[in-house]
């Protein structure tokens, strides 16, 4: 059993996914997000969509920041955090704009005091300020903050956005097809958008990130940041501390790990605001990788085909501290994380070329990262440096 599950996570999440198969899938199975026709307005032309996400345990990880520093900015963080999750998901239908967002946040009163619940909604309206400057409309509606501390340790950040959409303007991923080229929008770096650098690792993971780098210094200080029946041998087994000082790069010098493991999960929304106003017509499909991450791809292939990725980035360093530490293979590390990309659009070479061009302005590394290929089954394979991994 690999350490993801010991510590009562999937990243596949098949008991959910059979929990709910019998459950309507909407108007286009194979889409991202479940669309359903206009309730609210009775318009035949137009959709509803309705899509929940969050955080998930990284705030766990702003918690602990919060607790050694003092720096209580790490919690705008998290509110961009359930915003992006929600945010990126809804860009892989085709929605870029106008967008109703309600946040739930369930807090244990007795260690998450009001500024920081203050912190957590003040930076949700300001990450919505930043994108309407990039012709990205949110609309916040308030939400709910309950007091909850017999469900949850610390604080859990989550949110719920809205949409209402054109039919024609959708992206559902049945034109998926053989033939089609697959372009890699890198998760790290420092987008022209963003204000710092951006580790990459996004909101999945987190459990495992958290536990495999961090040393047991905090399952003693802090037992509130995990379950105490998980066995003592997956509970924070790494080697290092938050304030642990790490380079990156010549043109980054050095961070910290805590920075590293909390950078905001970067959104693709100015991105995919272009994609969708210029090649809508070139795009056959769009997948986010986040929970699953590079075999995401797979439950929305709407026909027998294989996918061939042969030209990944080359993981972050984030991703080569958590596999350093943990000694998970490559395979465990590609189905938990998105390894240095969280989007990918299915498209022509021509159109693919394009869109590495638009994400150069916005200084976001792309590239062609793979294809798609006939098969007599739905298969994924990835080749790299680490040899060969079928899924």
């Amino acid at each position: 059993m690999s350490l993801y599950s010991q510590r009562g996570v999937s990243a596949q999440k098949e008991d959910v996914h059979a929990a709910i198969k019998k459950l309507d899938q909407g108007l286009y199975p194979y889409a991202f997000c479940k669309m359903y026709p206009d309730y609210l307005g009775g318009n035949t032309k137009v959709v509803n969509i309705c899509h929940a996400d969050g955080a998930g345990s990284k705030s766990i990880l702003a918690y602990l920041y919060w607790k050694e520093t003092g720096d209580i900015s790490v919690w705008k963080g998290i509110a961009q955090d359930a915003i992006a999750m929600n945010i990126d998901d809804l860009l892989c239908v085709g929605v870029y704009d106008n967008f109703l967002f309600s946040s739930t946040i369930d807090r244990n009163k007795e260690v998450i005091p009001g500024e920081i619940i203050e912190a957590i909604i003040n930076g949700t309206q300001d990450f919505f300020n930043k994108l309407k400057t990039q012709g990205v409309n949110i609309h916040y509606l308030g939400g709910e903050t309950a007091d909850v501390g017999d469900v949850v340790r610390t604080v859990a950040v989550n949110g719920t956005m809205t949409a209402r959409w054109p039919k024609s303007k959708l992206i559902t991923n049945e034109k998926i097809a053989p033939g089609d080229v697959i372009v890699g929008f890198s998760s790290s770096g420092l987008a022209s958008y963003e204000t710092e650098y951006n580790s990459g690792l996004g909101s999945n993971g987190l459990t495992s990130a958290r536990h495999d780098i961090l040393s047991k210094y905090y399952a003693e200080k802090y037992p509130e940041t995990y379950e105490p029946k998980l066995p003592k041998n997956v509970v924070y087994i790494g080697k290092s501390r938050l304030q642990d000082e790490i380079a990156i790069s010549y043109e980054l010098p050095s961070t910290n790990i805590g920075k590293l493991l909390l950078s905001p999960t970067r959104t693709y929304a100015p991105l995919m605001k272009i994609f969708m106003e210029r090649y809508f017509a070139d795009i056959n499909g769009a997948i986010h990788c986040s929970g699953g991450g590079q075999t995401k791809c797979m439950k929305y292939l709407p026909r027998n085909m294989r996918v061939i990725k042969d030209n990944l980035f080359d993981p972050p360093i984030i991703f080569k501290l958590i596999q350093q530490n943990s000694g998970a293979d490559h395979k465990e590390m590609y189905q938990v994380f998105n390894m240095g990309h969280r989007l990918e659009i299915f498209t022509n070479e021509n159109t693919a070329s394009k869109m590495i061009k638009v994400a150069k302005q916005f200084n976001i590394d792309a590239q062609i990262i793979g294809r798609v290929e006939a098969s007599s089954k739905k298969e994924l394979i990835l080749k790299g440096n680490f040899g060969q991994i079928r899924y």
